[in-house]
């Protein structure tokens, strides 16, 4: 038997149960992977309250990356066997010590990469890697404003931005957090809860604006991003932690600048098995250099997964956030 998070309805925090179930059998094309360390991210808070789509008449378990060994393949496998390290995103039921894994979302991680990194960089990683490397074009001495600069994502980008010679401007909600922004490579990072961003942004940029903005916070910064961009500038949506920016309209990018707007996600830049190689070899070769450093900062057992969404959602989290498993 093995342990799993899960929930009867969509809801919070306050919806999450822990059951055990049998060890199951993987099928053709499949793999069983014992869990050891599984990665917290904002998206699985996104699924569990219904805004994503959630299952009818079926129990839905969150989480979307992990790290762990190969248990058993199914037929037909080849490239993993039995004891192998490995790892994913964007998987749909990763909170749980044991589960069935296509074995073309797997990958295998290098062994200068633990378990525990791997489960809380795979999601990030791959996401700051297609936002610097594919949604826009940067070039050193670029400009760009990362919000949410000291979350998990965020501390992420600011290494891997510095390391390309952007000039990163960054936005947080607390003196602390302003902190270990401009630890991760942050040029200039805004307090929020202090200073308004655009006012701020503007006069550190000589009321030029930047090339690029990277959003996951949606409501509460939108359509301010707007404000702080060049012309021709990006504006890159890639998430909503403070809720959906409802009142979007095509004609605000205009009168900004003929502005450009891309709501992007990881899964498409990770759809094939060959897609994924490239993003996560890429992310392996940053942690190998050592121009990434994962900060891993809250640490829950499986059983407490109601406990870190609450503290995820209050913003009372800083960096990556994990699950592990005793396994």
């Amino acid at each position: 038997m093995a342990r799993f998070v899960c929930a009867e309805k969509p809801g919070n925090a306050d919806v999450l149960q822990v059951r055990n179930r049998p060890t199951p059998t993987p099928g053709p094309g499949e793999v069983l992977i014992e869990q050891t360390a599984i990665g917290l991210n904002f998206i699985d808070i996104y699924q569990t309250s219904g805004i994503y789509p959630f299952p009818e008449n079926e129990l839905f378990v969150p989480g979307n990356e992990a790290a762990g060994r190969v248990m058993a393949c199914g037929e037909g496998v080849t490239g993993f066997a039995e004891g192998d390290r490995v790892g994913y995103p964007m998987v749909v039921g990763a909170y749980a010590e044991e589960r069935i894994i296509p074995a073309a979302k797997l990958v295998r991680l290098p062994d200068n990469v633990s378990d525990e990194v791997a489960a809380a960089s795979m999601l990030k990683g791959m996401t700051v890697e297609y936002l610097v490397n594919r949604s826009a074009h940067l070039s050193e001495g670029d400009v760009v404003l990362f919000h949410a600069a000291a979350g998990g994502v965020g501390l992420i980008a600011g290494q891997w931005l510095k390391h390309k010679g952007v000039t990163v401007i960054g936005t947080a909600g607390s003196a602390e957090k302003v902190t270990l922004a401009k630890q991760a490579g942050y040029d200039h990072v805004i307090n929020y809860s202090e200073e308004n961003f655009v006012d701020a942004v503007m006069d550190y940029t000589n009321g030029t604006g930047v090339k690029v903005v990277y959003d996951s916070v949606g409501k509460d910064t939108y359509p301010h991003s707007l404000k702080v961009l060049q012309n021709y500038g990006l504006l890159v949506s890639f998430g909503q932690s403070s809720g959906l920016a409802s009142d979007f309209k095509i004609s605000d990018l205009a009168p900004h600048g003929s502005l450009y707007l891309q709501r992007p996600t990881l899964g498409t830049y990770i759809a094939t098995a060959e897609r994924l190689a490239d993003v996560s070899a890429n992310l392996f070769d940053m942690l190998a250099n050592d121009h990434l450093s994962i900060s891993i900062n809250q640490r829950y057992d499986l059983a407490d997964a109601a406990a870190a969404f609450e503290a995820l959602t209050s913003r009372k989290t800083t960096g990556a956030t994990i699950f592990t498993t005793g396994r």
